[in-house]
């Protein structure tokens, strides 16, 4: 019979045990001596005596003294009055050295506590000094009738998937530190699939911290290309997500602001209406940008990915409703604004959910894939743009490449990286050679929709507009041959933040902070305009 307290160890007799009932207790000297499991010490001649006791119960075990072995319980006993003294005069002498220590590890235990618990209700850590509230802890308080607590409200269905609601943001905020000292920025851009903001602020020279995100699909383009007008449905899901960006915004004391639309409201014959209707409800003032401020943007906001090595660059922003191309060229003196360098631009009037519309997303075959790649390729056809070769020297691996701005690219990266979850850390400035670009193509092409669906990268809300996007993605690439291609998760936001701060002359006058212990943490956001 195993003892759960010591070990192999046969069970007392009933005579044992009427003995120690009867005040024949063993003597305490030798407790704590025995370890717990390690066998009694016992004679052959012990042994064989008390098998042959002749009792009913189980033989009566004896050590090496003659003593009954008895079961040890564990107990708490109160130790003797010249114990208490040695250990109470212990503690006094040593006081000085352990309570400081005591009083760091207990510290350490609260912030550990803290940060465990936060990291259970947002799933990070929150930078010291955030007032930033995570989402579950908005959800669960009592919400008043106004406004803004309906918008938050509204983030209780963050971590489930809805309907047209973006898989890699899950729609809901995160905090990547808040220093109290710094101002905030907030940009918003409104495109045809998604709804996306940022709050950001100034840190070292040319560089920013992310407060606050939110980003969630909307396809507020949804028939636009059938009808020319934004539909009901698409307006009502849109305004949904502005409520949330409303109140986030209302929650911060924000410095400057700058909310933009782009190409689905821009071509939409209700679009001016949709906006009016948007400050209506939200209170929110949208302005319609054009596709040469989109594509300045873009550029800015991917600044900080292009090297001081490179001489010329071809960056894309594949939307949902249009796409952006500019040509880059670097000479040697690089301004600190890196749209500056643009020589020639383009706005396609196509991207992931127009194209995809056309030639449909869900079924989608070699065949009707290339006739999306022959669409985009008699649009570009009409951009007067010398060739790459023209630009720097051949040869030089360093001197041109691609950068792509978009989730086709960036669920590209995923695929690539076969990531379990997609994670902008590994994503945001990973380079692909042009082998494994097209390897990817193909991959997704082989898939059908509901694989597509599955993939952790793709998911339900991306899965019939990832070809469409890679058929525009193989176009440029026809136009502009490179041997490298780098993958930008970042975009329009980004460039509006790189430039309301710069504007503002934060970095040149020194106002920056340098981000705060522990406040930069995976996946934040940052700018740079070198």
């Amino acid at each position: 019979m195993r003892d759960p307290d010591s070990g192999e160890q046969p069970s007392v007799s009933g005579a044992s045990a009427a003995g120690r009932n009867e005040g024949q207790t063993p003597s305490r000297s030798g407790k704590g001596k025995r370890r717990r499991g390690k066998p009694s010490r016992m004679t052959s001649a012990n042994a064989s005596s008390s098998a042959n006791s002749g009792e009913t119960g189980r033989p009566e075990l004896k050590d090496a003294t003659g003593e009954p072995v008895r079961k040890r319980k564990r107990r708490r006993r109160a130790k003797s009055g010249a114990v208490q003294q040695a250990v109470s005069a212990r503690v006094v002498a040593d006081v000085s050295v352990t309570k400081p220590a005591a009083s760091a590890d207990q510290s350490s235990r609260k912030r550990n506590k803290k940060n465990r618990q936060r990291r259970s209700l947002q799933g990070r850590p929150l930078g010291g000094g955030d007032k930033a509230r995570p989402v579950a802890e908005v959800a669960v308080k009592p919400q008043p009738q106004n406004m803004a607590s309906a918008a938050r409200a509204e983030e209780r269905t963050a971590f489930s998937q809805k309907p047209h609601e973006d898989r890699r943001s899950n729609g809901h905020a995160f905090s990547h530190g808040f220093d109290s000292g710094s101002p905030l920025y907030a940009a918003l851009d409104l495109g045809t699939n998604n709804c996306r903001l940022l709050i950001a602020q100034p840190t070292r020279p040319g560089q920013f911290r992310v407060v606050d995100a939110f980003s969630r699909i909307v396809r507020l383009g949804e028939g636009l290309g059938a009808s020319g007008r934004l539909s009901q449905d698409a307006m009502d899901r849109s305004i949904e997500a502005l409520k949330v960006c409303a109140a986030k915004l209302k929650t911060r004391d924000i410095r400057k602001t700058r909310l933009i639309a782009t190409e689905a409201t821009r071509a939409a014959e209700n679009g001016e209406a949709f906006l009016e209707r948007v400050l209506e409800e939200t209170g929110l003032e949208l302005e319609i940008i054009t596709r040469e401020t989109e594509a300045r943007l873009a550029v800015s906001g991917c600044s900080s990915l292009v090297g001081r090595e490179t001489k010329s660059v071809v960056l894309f922003d594949i939307g949902g409703g249009s796409s952006e191309i500019a040509v880059i060229k670097i000479g040697e003196n690089r301004s600190s604004r890196l749209a500056n360098h643009i020589t020639h631009w383009t706005s396609l009037p196509v991207g992931v959910v127009t194209l995809s519309e056309r030639h449909g997303g869900q079924d989608v075959t070699p065949e009707s894939f290339e006739a999306m790649v022959c669409e985009v390729q008699g649009m570009l056809s009409g951009f007067d743009c010398p060739e790459i070769h023209a630009l720097d020297n051949p040869g030089d691996e360093n001197g041109f490449h691609l950068i792509g701005t978009s989730g086709t690219v960036t669920t590209l990266a995923g695929v690539h990286l076969d990531l379990p979850r997609y994670d902008r850390r590994k994503v945001d400035g990973l380079w692909l050679s042009d082998d494994e670009v097209s390897a990817m193509q193909a991959r997704l092409l082989s898939w059908d929709f509901t694989a597509r669906a599955a993939n952790p990268c793709i998911g339900p809300d991306r899965a019939d507009l990832v070809l469409a996007g890679c058929a525009i993605l193989e176009a440029i690439r026809r136009r502009w041959p490179s041997e490298r291609m780098r993958v930008a998760d970042r975009g329009l936001r980004e460039g509006l933040l790189t430039d309301m701060m710069a504007d503002d002359g934060v970095w040149r006058r020194g106002r920056a902070r340098r981000p705060m212990r522990g406040s930069a943490p995976h996946g934040s956001h940052e700018g740079n305009t070198q």
